[in-house]
């Protein structure tokens, strides 16, 4: 076997996520299966890479230099791909997106902006990554969120522009829960209950909802971290978990989108984007379709409705049309 491009990213990967599990969740794969590929890499290297623990991976001396190696091929195909790229007469409109609810209108919106343009809109799971690819030249603007206090850090000649000041978490839990019927949910009511949370995405969420549950007196059970959404929905509408959700998820079928007393977890969404890439006009105008594409998405919850709309100090920024 001899080492390709994709084993120097799932090498990199285990080294930023720390954890063989949360880094075959970012790489979408399981984790016997990221195992069983780390053996075969090691094999090849000669030797151990990462030392492994219960609170993680860290990587030995040989792991270091391999890791220093794959990060300067990493990035010289990196600025190949984006130098090919900019030799391109029209190059397309590259946007990385964390799975936010707005992506789901997201689209529809971009061609209204950009008639006619060709528009590559890629999902993933981990902030970390969005922005190392947009620090790589690989995506022109990315979409991402910061829970609670977080600030995602951004590289050099990268502008922001919070798209979402404030959100509050909501609580997706089984339509046959005991508090199901509640119109508000107190945090400290969901003590005993296993949680399910997205991959360790860079937002600053796992830390945010582990620091709320302690304020509410308890500390939450996280079993389930699962990428994919539908896998999720169906998890909870079972009963074997509860969520922290965006208070714009649409309706799930089995499930209940619930407020929680106080907002006691908060959140905001971003745009950044490389100036190099985009100017000042075409970051407006994914701005633009992103904000129209959120406010699309605020009736599916008519409680966050009312919370949104006593509240248009929040509210983005839109140009007449």
């Amino acid at each position: 076997m001899q080492l390709e491009l994709r084993h120097l990213e799932a090498v990199l990967q285990v080294a930023e996520a720390g954890s063989l599990g949360r880094a075959a969740a970012r790489l979408g794969v399981s984790q016997p299966a990221l195992s069983a590929q780390l053996r075969r890499i090691e094999r090849v290297a000669g030797g151990e890479l990462f030392v492994r623990s219960r609170s993680g991976v860290e990587p030995t001396p040989l792991g270091d230099f391999v890791l220093s190696a794959a990060r300067r091929v990493l990035s010289e195909m990196d600025a190949l791909t984006a130098g090919t790229r900019a030799a391109a007469p029209h190059p397309a409109l590259r946007l990385g997106c964390i799975m936010l609810v707005l992506v789901d209108q997201l689209l529809g919106h971009l061609e209204a902006e950009l008639p006619g343009h060709e528009i590559d809109i890629t999902i993933e799971e981990s902030a970390t990554v969005l922005v190392r690819r947009l620090g790589a030249g690989q995506y022109d603007a990315i979409l991402f969120g910061e829970l609670a206090d977080h600030e995602v850090p951004l590289p050099e000649g990268v502008a922001v522009r919070t798209l979402i000041a404030k959100e509050p978490a909501c609580v997706r839990l089984s339509n046959s829960h005991p508090l199901a019927g509640q119109k508000e949910i107190e945090l400290a009511d969901l003590a005993g209950e296993t949680w399910t949370t997205l991959t360790d995405d860079g937002d600053g969420g796992p830390e945010a909802m582990d620091d709320a549950c302690r304020r509410a007196g308890f500390t939450p059970k996280l079993r389930y971290r699962i990428a994919d959404r539908q896998m999720r929905w169906e998890l909870i509408a079972a009963g074997r978990a509860v969520s922290l959700c965006q208070p714009t998820s649409p309706y799930v079928e089995g499930t209940v989108l619930r407020p929680l007393a106080g907002d006691p977890v908060t959140g905001r969404i971003r745009l950044a984007w490389n100036r190099s890439a985009l100017c000042e006009q075409r970051a407006t105008q994914i701005y633009q379709a992103a904000a129209r594409a959120y406010l699309d998405s605020i009736p599916t919850n008519a409680t966050f409705q009312a919370w949104w709309e006593s509240r248009p100090e929040l509210h983005p920024t839109l140009d007449q049309v």
